[in-house]
């Protein structure tokens, strides 16, 4: 061995040993690169070149007239995306979008457009490249980069907030009617929305229960972009109420928590939760709509965004025995969690 450390010619690098290790080099160096894909996908999401591909294939001359970029880098972008199957190049040099590029349309249902860019945005980015700040300081990242927690920062930046309100209602868009068709809600009562931000997922919940009302919780100039107002099918089945839920929470039958615990941690969300709990009425129960990590190395998205909410947030994405633990600190029994279709789990608790 070398004094930099580097092996000697003849000392085993080429024995199956080496060669494992040369394998392994490789693949922890291509996986360091695919921070370039989601970058790559934002920048086509910024520039709104799916929109254009919507009749056909078109060649990157055309798509950069069309959104006023550089053809050359342009290209460059589409052919990293292809290699993810969200575009398609021919051999004319065309690009086409897929099947699975379809939702990076802004026209759409469904899209993700927006989404793309709040989950990208500099406020998630740029602490994710500080995790190693977390690691040793036991804190979010976001302070040390930005001066101030997440939320606050959120309150005095009118462009981070609008792209976080976009953002989460495009990440919801196709959440919420498989979530509400998923769980048994009662055939009557009022159903409160905490945080529910412009009310998708309440206004499928009432959609489909014609015995429920609704109240959609949320800070006024959330609430003004709300989706409810302008649906015929709810009408005069809720109403919107503006308030913060670390002070207090309405009354109700059902309180729905939809990608709220994961934000804060475990002191914040036992208040959150005990207001909830002091709100609900006799027979009343307390929905948690977030990821619950499941156990094993498999592949799963909770475990991504929980390196997320470390990095700009207080919270954490939690296994079942943490919401148990959660609960039960608030005066809450977990009494049951429904799977979904969607990356999210219903998380029942009920007055223990």
């Amino acid at each position: 061995m070398r004094q930099d450390g580097h092996p000697n010619v003849g000392d085993g690098s080429d024995t199956e040993e080496g060669a494992e290790l040369r394998r392994s080099a490789a693949f922890l160096i291509d996986e360091a690169l695919g921070f370039l894909f989601p970058a790559a996908l934002r920048a086509a999401a910024d520039v709104g070149v799916a929109d254009h591909l919507a009749d056909g294939p078109a060649a990157p001359a055309e798509l950069a007239a069309a959104t006023g970029t550089d053809a050359r880098n342009l290209y460059r972008v589409l052919r990293l995306l292809a290699t993810r199957g969200i575009v398609a190049e021919d051999e004319q040099g065309r690009f086409t979008l897929t099947r699975a590029g379809q939702a990076l349309r802004d026209d759409v249902p469904h899209s993700a457009r927006t989404a793309i860019q709040m989950l990208t945005d500099r406020t998630m980015w740029r602490p994710a490249g500080e995790l190693t700040h977390c690691l040793t300081e036991g804190t979010t990242a976001f302070e040390e980069l930005f001066g101030m927690p997440f939320f606050d920062h959120f309150a005095k930046d009118a462009r981070t907030a609008a792209v976080f309100h976009r953002g989460m209602a495009a990440m919801s868009d196709a959440e919420n009617a498989p979530i509400a068709a998923a769980y048994d809600f009662p055939a009557s009562g009022t159903v409160v929305d905490v945080g529910g931000g412009h009310g998708g997922l309440l206004l499928e919940v009432l959609l489909r229960n014609p015995g429920l009302g609704g109240v959609l919780y949320d800070r006024a100039h959330v609430l003004a972009g709300n989706r409810l107002a302008a649906h015929p099918g709810v009408a005069d089945r809720w109403t919107a109420q503006e308030g913060d839920f670390f002070a207090a929470v309405p009354a109700g039958d059902v309180h729905l928590l939809k990608r709220i615990t994961h934000d804060w941690d475990d002191d914040d969300c036992v208040t959150l939760l005990g207001h909830c709990r002091r709100a609900l009425r006799p027979g009343g129960r307390i929905l948690v709509l977030d990821a619950v990590v499941p156990p094993g190395d498999a592949p799963h998205q909770s475990k991504a965004l929980d390196l997320m909410m470390m990095a700009s947030l207080t919270g954490r994405e939690r296994t079942e025995s943490d919401f148990a633990e959660l609960f039960a600190r608030a005066g809450l029994r977990l009494s049951r969690v429904v799977p979904t279709p969607t990356v999210l789990s219903v998380v029942e608790a009920v007055p223990a």
